[in-house]
């Protein structure tokens, strides 16, 4: 009987002598960066500023579809498609007052552009919150651009 206990023993006191002593992990919990550290650490990533864009007429209507996917996904809860605010402003004639570079530079770079540009300061200014980064490809957001041109009448 005395045999089956000692691995078990055994086992417990390597656990116990391997975790270190108390003062040791408060040590090394002090030399740790804080999560603030950590942060200010990384680079801002924004994504590639778009310089130039191909216009389709008539509209893509693949492109069309998975604009409006993406939009259900990771748009809807801060916009709807008519011109009512729910956090961000409604989509309806954006495609009307703003230039397509705009729209897809607001999409994929939000916070460089709500640094920087007096438009996007104005629409901050009226919603009262950042538009949050949502890692949309340039891709991904010319297809909201043509879903953004589909709802507001283009064909």
């Amino acid at each position: 009987m005395k045999t089956r206990h000692t691995p078990f023993v055994l086992a417990i006191a390597l656990a116990l002598g391997a975790c270190g002593s108390k003062e040791e992990a408060e040590e090394a919990a002090k030399k740790a960066p804080t999560p603030g550290e950590l942060i200010a650490g990384q680079p801002i990533v924004h994504g590639p500023e778009i310089k130039e864009i191909e216009m389709t007429k008539p509209l893509d209507q693949i492109w069309v579809e998975g604009g409006k996917a993406i939009y259900e996904t990771k748009c809807l809860p801060c916009h709807k498609l008519d011109d009512k605010r729910i956090v961000g402003p409604g989509w309806a004639g954006v495609t009307k007052r703003r230039e397509a570079l705009w729209i897809m530079n607001m999409i994929c770079n939000t916070d460089k552009m709500l640094n920087e540009d007096p438009e996007a300061q104005k629409q901050l200014e009226l919603c009262l919150v950042r538009m949050p980064n949502q890692n949309v490809s340039v891709e991904d957001a010319r297809k909201l651009l043509e879903f953004m041109r589909s709802n507001d009448g283009e064909n």
